[in-house]
């Protein structure tokens, strides 16, 4: 009979899930809403991560998932028994009977990306931080602060800095160039009195929306657009750079590294020239979830595994120099 291990990564915004099987075939998937207790309600989030569990087994034997390892951001929530109890009764209603382990977000982000315990990883999307990893655990981070206290480079910050720039462009009755004309359409305020009642009063994914307005007027040419972007990729690697990582992998990880071409490229020529090594972009978070599961019931490093599932060999030192 065939033996699964079951991989989440809960996100803000979605929660993604593969069930997969001991050699690396992926037997399942499924995809829900913002799975972790941060973004949304406990119960809330438990049911959109039982959702697309759900998804992820169908047609499957829930009793024969022998592991389950869910990453998720803000998992000291689940020391509140109310937390726990709202997830514990999502496994219990698919009919989990394995121990469910939850491990931090960074810890899955860097796992998409090479099977060795130790080494570093840059995560940008919404926001951004780098995590120092050692034997499979977050020892230190940098930024991750939020969008008030840091951030630097991330998804908001890139909407914050497309907002200054053209509020500082029309106090100073500048003409409007690409990016602050994109701006103002955007937010739909043309004078600076309007476009600065609009920042402070639109909600905060309004202003992370106008990433897009930067990188498209970036890839138009525009030089403020294109300032922006390598502002953006040099506080990214520095991020990194603080956390003085060792010898070990650079994992480059979420929507911005993964999507957008003109940041991940900056960051890893920034990062080629202070650490020697540029790093590599990680795949799939779930996916890498399932490893993490099937690694502790097959023992070793799991690097065979690792390449079925994540689709790479075992990323080294050696691979990235």
């Amino acid at each position: 009979m065939e033996t699964y291990v079951l991989g989440a990564d809960c996100g803000g915004t979605s929660s993604r899930v593969v069930v997969a099987t001991l050699d690396g075939r992926v037997a399942g998937r499924g995809r829900g809403g913002a799975g972790n207790p941060v973004a949304r309600d406990a119960r809330a989030a438990a049911a959109e991560l039982g959702a697309a569990a759900a998804q992820a087994l169908a047609g499957l034997d829930p009793a024969r998932v022998a592991g389950v390892v869910v990453g998720m951001a803000g998992r000291s929530r689940l020391a509140d028994p109310a937390t726990a109890a709202a997830y514990d009764a999502v496994w219990a209603g698919l009919g989990v009977t394995c121990a469910v382990r939850a491990v931090g977000d960074a810890v899955v982000a860097y796992a998409a990306g090479t099977p060795e315990p130790s080494g570093s990883v840059l995560i940008a999307g919404t926001g951004a931080v780098g995590a120092a990893i050692e034997g499979w655990a977050v020892a230190r981070t940098a930024d991750g602060l939020g969008w008030l206290l840091g951030d630097e480079g991330s998804g908001f910050w890139l909407g914050l800095s497309a907002a200054r720039a053209a509020a500082r462009a029309l106090y100073a009755g500048e003409a409007a160039g690409p990016l602050v004309a994109a701006v103002c359409a955007e937010l739909g305020a043309t004078d600076p009195d309007a476009l600065v009642s609009t920042v402070y009063a639109v909600p905060r994914d309004r202003i992370s929306a106008l990433a897009a307005v930067v990188v498209a007027t970036a890839r138009a040419g525009d030089p403020e657009g294109l300032a922006i972007l390598a502002d953006a990729a040099d506080r990214l690697a520095r991020t990194l750079v603080s956390l003085r990582p060792g010898p070990g992998p650079v994992v480059l990880a979420g929507g911005l590294l993964a999507g957008v071409p003109e940041i991940r490229d900056g960051v890893q020529a920034r990062l080629a020239a202070l650490l020697g090594r540029p790093g590599v972009v990680g795949t799939d978070g779930a996916a890498a979830a399932a490893w993490l599961a099937g690694r502790e019931i097959i023992g070793g490093d799991g690097a065979g595994l690792h390449a079925s599932l994540l689709g790479r060999e075992a990323l080294s030192t050696r691979d990235e120099a």
